[in-house]
């Protein structure tokens, strides 16, 4: 008979020990933050309902900030053009998903960071957030 490894990692730990002090409602919807090695995705979940209010990732904001690049370079005859970092596509996604919030009315939400430290890429959302007049 197979062994069962009941190992949590350390990861998984600090993911549910944010997340259980967390919760979403439809009036104050819980924001998670997902930080892949490439994109990073933001979603709006309303935790009573059990759904996706909104989302939004950096991934079109790079493709189409890089496509663009590439086009006016190939109209200037230039070969290197400058990319985007992470951080700054993830502060124009952030920029985006406000103005959606301020049109469907939501005024605040609950921050989870889920296993991230609130460093980087994550601490650009929260406070892209809190400049656009969301209260985090």
């Amino acid at each position: 008979m197979a062994k069962i490894n009941h190992y949590i990692t350390k990861v998984e730990s600090r993911r549910r020990r944010v997340r259980s002090k967390i919760f979403g409602t439809s009036e104050r919807p819980r924001l998670t933050v997902y930080r892949a090695n490439k994109y990073t995705y933001i979603q709006l979940v309303d935790d009573v309902k059990e759904t996706t209010l909104m989302s939004i990732s950096d991934a079109k904001i790079r493709r189409g900030e890089l496509q663009s690049k590439k086009d006016q370079s190939e109209v200037r005859g230039l070969e290197k053009t400058e990319k985007l970092t992470k951080t700054e596509s993830i502060i124009k996604a952030t920029e985006e998903l406000v103005a959606k919030m301020k049109k469907a009315k939501i005024t605040t939400v609950v921050f989870d960071r889920g296993q991230y430290k609130y460093h980087g890429r994550v601490k650009a959302v929260a406070e892209t957030l809190r400049n656009g007049g969301i209260k985090v």
